[in-house]
């Protein structure tokens, strides 16, 4: 009887691509691509909805409880858990500013907030406005930092954002002076904006004969502005976006102001970036007439009158160092109306880490008060992050 031969054995990549679909080596198509994006949307439609329609049924329970729309406390919570959450590839910046108008829009639901900032839109007030608030509320530009402390003092908004404190300027002696006249007024939240400012103007560089912006603006551009535009003449107004009016308006003439204030006025932009810092950042204090809830990562802003004896600095601080609480910043002022004073009283105002209701916070908050003529606080509320204007 023949021997029968044996059947060749299939080569190893040849089995195992017998066992695979035709389509699995194909490349994904462009078509294929997007109407997974499109099926994803319709998901993430339906989940935003329903999350909307949990933040209202919040709502309803604060009503019912007295409370507010608005918890800095609260919204940085959350940001701080998406953040965490994420292991990209989006950025942290874009996860944020999508959250930012999310909450936004879904605290609208609830009720539509007022927003006073020093005006008018596009000015950096109004920008640190829309990083912590979104665009889904009423902003509401005023005429002057005086001017929004009052308008919050007399209920004509629920919140207020001001400029405290610039990196490369200081103080801002305007916000500290209305402190001093409203101290019942507390900052609930903190805004901490990277300030790029941009030359911007119809004419060409070389044609400019007057540079337009607020006084904070063209110190923080001072030396840019001496060696680029030396023949040109600096001219203060109320806002960077006061100036930018005036560039559209003015035939050789320009501002200083910010990109999103070029789109705005339709400017050119003439040259961006002429901050002399490049770490040039302002804080921004959000006010209400409320204070604001631990969250476990905060400062407290203090306002304490001292008289104007030897060492009587040194004895107020003491005992921050002490109980081992860091103070992150402090600046002294001149008590309106006693410069005539042969020995004339200081204000000062200080951060320190940690919140009011913090067993240590509250230790040195009385100990320095019993040093100290007379002490506010001015308000513990969540540390935040630098974020773009």
């Amino acid at each position: 009887m023949a021997r029968k031969s044996p059947t060749p054995a299939r080569p190893a990549s040849s089995a195992a691509g017998a066992a695979e679909s035709p389509d699995a080596k194909k490349a994904p198509t462009l078509s294929s691509l997007r109407s997974e994006i499109d099926r994803i949307d319709k998901e993430l439609v339906s989940i935003l909805n329903r999350r909307a329609e949990i933040a209202v049924q919040i709502g309803k329970v604060k009503s019912s409880n007295g409370m507010e729309v608005f918890s800095a406390a609260r919204e940085e919570e959350v940001l701080a858990k998406v953040l965490g959450a994420s292991h990209g590839p989006l950025p942290a910046d874009t996860l944020r500013l999508i959250f930012r108008e999310l909450m936004s829009g879904t605290r609208a639901l609830q009720r539509t907030l007022r927003v006073a900032c020093l005006g008018p839109k596009y000015s950096y007030s109004h920008l640190a406005s829309v990083a912590k608030f979104g665009e889904a509320v009423e902003h509401v530009p005023l005429g002057s930092i005086a001017a929004v402390f009052e308008e919050l003092n007399r209920r004509h908004v629920q919140f207020g954002i001001v400029p405290l404190e610039n990196s490369t300027d200081g103080r801002i002696a305007d916000t500290l002076d209305m402190f001093t006249k409203l101290p019942n007024l507390k900052i609930r939240a903190e805004v901490r904006l990277r300030i790029h400012h941009c030359l911007l103007g119809r004419c060409e560089w070389s044609q400019v004969r007057r540079v337009y912006s607020k006084s904070q603006a063209l110190s923080q551009c001072r030396n840019w502005l001496g060696k680029n535009l030396p023949q040109a003449a600096k001219i203060e107004v109320v806002s960077t976006a006061a100036a930018a009016e005036l560039a559209q308006r003015e035939e050789f003439a320009a501002a200083v102001a910010s990109r999103p204030a070029a789109q705005a006025y339709k400017l050119n932009l003439l040259a961006e970036n002429i901050e002399d810092q490049v770490n040039n950042v302002t804080r921004f204090a959000v006010i209400a007439e409320t204070p604001e809830a631990r969250t476990g990562r905060d400062k407290t802003t203090l306002m304490a009158r001292i008289p104007n004896d030897p060492g009587s600095l040194a004895k107020v601080i003491a005992p921050l160092e002490k109980l081992g609480v860091n103070m992150t910043w402090i600046e002294s002022f001149p008590i309106p109306g006693s410069a005539g004073d042969k020995n004339p009283a200081y204000l000062f105002f200080l951060d320190i880490e940690g919140h009011i209701d913090d067993p240590l916070v509250q230790k040195a908050i009385d100990s320095i008060k019993r040093r100290c003529e007379r002490l506010d606080v001015l308000g513990s509320y969540p540390r935040s992050e630098v974020v773009e204007s």
